[in-house]
């Protein structure tokens, strides 16, 4: 299903039941876009830090970079819940027979590696947004820099929980090559998210 058809207080809810998805990697993801479209916000008005066409070009610019990342941080939001059910049904194939543990097995890997691409790839677009927020933070007008600290707080969160998922998957994947280049990447994805957060602050 599609999360973003939701209201909030339905999304809120279903967060909150018993049911395994949504859980926080979708919740990670929409963090994320929430996030973004602060950003997108500060970044579309009207006045700027000083009032310069400079300024109006950067602030456009990063704009223009920020509104897809938060329609791709809003699908990360359904694949996580889709990946984690996919999860859940390779776990449920028979394996009654040799042949049956060895597809199921296959399936199982197979959903656990999607299972891991998703968070990974919610880390990767927290980290773009982070790098651009920078810009947000430079040049927004200084009325909307808690807009921009709350943005920057929530990426950090999307980032961390995207990282948390991330982990948490790579110990059920058998592939040690794949385990250690994904692990790679969010050591570097995580890294760069928080360098990015903390020149973001300190340009705002």
């Amino acid at each position: 299903m599609s999360f973003s058809a939701l209201t909030l207080k339905q999304f809120i809810d279903r967060l909150a039941s018993a049911e395994p998805t949504p859980g926080g990697g979708t919740a990670s993801a929409v963090t994320g876009a929430i996030a973004t479209a602060l950003l997108i916000m500060v970044a579309g008005l009207p006045k700027t830090r000083t009032n310069a066409d400079e300024e109006r070009i950067a602030l456009a610019a990063a704009r223009e970079r920020l509104v897809p990342l938060r329609e791709a941080l809003e699908q990360c939001a359904d694949d996580d819940a889709a990946a984690f059910d996919e999860v859940m049904a390779a776990y449920r194939l028979p394996k009654a027979t040799d042949d049956e543990k060895t597809a199921r097995k296959a399936a199982v890997q197979r959903a656990l590696a999607h299972a891991t691409e998703v968070p990974l790839e919610t880390l990767r677009l927290a980290a773009d947004a982070l790098e651009l927020a920078g810009i947000v933070a430079q040049h927004g007008v200084p009325s909307a820099s808690s807009d921009v600290g709350v943005a920057l707080g929530l990426l950090q969160a999307a980032a961390a929980g995207g990282a948390a998922n991330v982990r948490v998957n790579l110990g059920g994947l058998s592939d040690e090559s794949k385990r250690r280049q994904w692990a790679d990447e969010t050591d570097r994805l995580a890294a760069r998210a928080t360098g990015a957060a903390e020149r973001a602050r300190s340009a705002s």
